[in-house]
């Protein structure tokens, strides 16, 4: 006999039905979340009523409303870092058209969606749950960028590359912050050149 969990609804496994569910879950709470009004006292039931669905999908894929800001956190997180590494890769083997590359795609990223950059950068969305997982991410795109430093010029670890790519993640964060709170009255290319300009002349020294 089937499992319950195995069985098909309308052509669709019960598992895929539950993975479906999660995505439009995070897609709300992202809507809200990154909204040009973000809502930082997210509630269940404020989700529920943005998905369509009822309270009990909540929590089938997420313990509580912390549970759900985080993973919305992660997913663009996790999408920003894909697309940014895939241009890297895809670019020649030249430093500043890797730099260039990673940039553009990173910035386009954000720009492209408005609520990813307030869910990313934006000072008025606060709360523990943001404020760790911006601190993780922070170290994210540091180890990435050493990585990827050590992997170009084929360098070992050290001390001024853990400097080097501590001070380009925070002043790249703190850039974009400022861009995209209007502080910095700068189109998307110059943003892009100017960081590119920075990147490449601190890793020519």
């Amino acid at each position: 006999m089937e499992s319950t969990s195995l069985r098909i609804y309308g052509g669709v496994a019960g598992a895929d039905r539950t993975a479906e569910r999660r995505a439009q879950l995070i897609e709300a709470g992202l809507e809200l979340l990154g909204a040009a009004e973000g809502e930082p006292n997210l509630s269940v039931r404020g989700v529920c009523r943005q998905s369509g669905l009822a309270t009990r999908y909540f929590y089938e894929s997420f313990a509580d409303r912390d549970a759900l800001v985080a993973a919305v956190y992660d997913h663009v997180v996790q999408g920003l870092a894909a697309a940014t590494l895939a241009a890297v890769e895809a670019a020649p083997h030249d430093a500043r058209q890797k730099v260039r590359a990673g940039l553009g795609r990173l910035v386009r990223y954000v720009a492209e969606d408005p609520r990813r950059g307030r869910l990313l950068f934006s000072p008025a969305l606060g709360g523990s749950v943001l404020a760790a997982r911006r601190a993780e991410s922070a170290r994210l795109f540091v180890r990435l960028l050493g990585l990827q430093a050590r992997e170009f010029y084929g360098i070992d670890d050290s001390a001024r590359l853990a400097v080097v790519s501590e001070l380009l993640v925070g002043g790249l964060a703190q850039v974009l912050t400022a861009w995209l709170g209007g502080a910095l009255s700068l189109s998307e290319e110059e943003i892009v050149e100017q960081c590119t300009e920075v990147f490449v002349g601190v890793a020519s020294q």
